[in-house]
């Protein structure tokens, strides 16, 4: 956790000044971009396709609704979003990082989905949207690498339409606890390896197994949203808990 703006923050297991997290997640993706979505791939065993489809059939998003994607990398989670709102509805794919949504963008587009989705580099502490905006806000495997939780947390609830919906999809604490040290050998040992392999960079991969260690874990996170503002809070467990589904309302 951190010690405020004027001390120092986790970046995975180290303390770096907290002016200096955002820059080093900053080159920790512009590294792994071109070969990101291969990466969750080999990583998860194609598993974190099924984890998005689970949180896309709890948006509850309908036709010509408005949604928000933050955090959204390669726009996996955006695309679903797309296709729920329909033509006259509009999602925004956004990330703090220019080359992920670049990336995100030319893969939409590839795909044929142009209409209703526009992209936003932002930041989630700070988000340029009006208030209530969006009737849902999902951020998939990016919390974790923000630098104040709590200012984004509040910066979503701010953005969201009464009623509307945060849903966050991240990795958490197994709560098996021979899952558990399986899960620590594999990430400390295997995604390492398997990040130089394939993109060229052990260390950006070391980062992502030791970010998760620091991300709060369920019962916190749900504090967390509780404070924000947040209401009807819930988790779902995935896999034992290695991935979670954060839910909250605002009313």
């Amino acid at each position: 956790m951190s010690e405020g703006r004027s001390g120092n923050t986790d970046f995975g297991f180290q303390q770096v000044p907290w002016k200096e997290k955002a820059t080093r997640v900053r080159a920790v993706f512009d590294s792994v971009s071109g070969r990101y979505d291969l990466m969750n791939d080999l990583m998860s065993g194609g598993a974190h396709r099924l984890w998005k489809h689970f949180t896309l059939r709890l948006t509850g998003l309908s036709d010509g609704q408005q949604a928000l994607d933050l955090a959204g990398g390669t726009g996996d989670l955006a695309a679903g979003m797309a296709r729920q709102v329909g033509e006259r509805g509009r999602v925004v794919l956004s990330d703090i990082n220019r080359s992920m949504l670049a990336r995100g963008r030319d893969r939409l587009t590839d795909r044929g989905l142009i209409a209703n989705i526009q992209y936003v580099q932002a930041d989630a502490e700070r988000l340029p949207f009006a208030s209530s905006q969006f009737d849902c806000v999902t951020i998939g495997f990016g919390l974790r690498n923000v630098t104040d939780k709590t200012a984004a947390l509040a910066s979503i609830h701010r953005v969201l339409k009464p009623g509307g919906q945060l849903l966050v999809l991240e990795f958490s604490q197994p709560v098996v606890p021979v899952l558990a040290r399986l899960y620590d050998a594999y990430s400390f040992n295997v995604l390492p390896w398997l990040g130089k392999a394939v993109t060229g960079d052990a260390d950006s991969y070391r980062y992502l197994a030791e970010s998760i260690r620091r991300h709060p874990d369920q019962e916190t996170l749900l504090r967390l949203m509780r404070t924000a503002g947040f209401e009807d809070c819930r988790y779902h467990n995935l896999m034992a808990g290695i991935v979670a589904v954060h839910r909250g309302y605002r009313y």
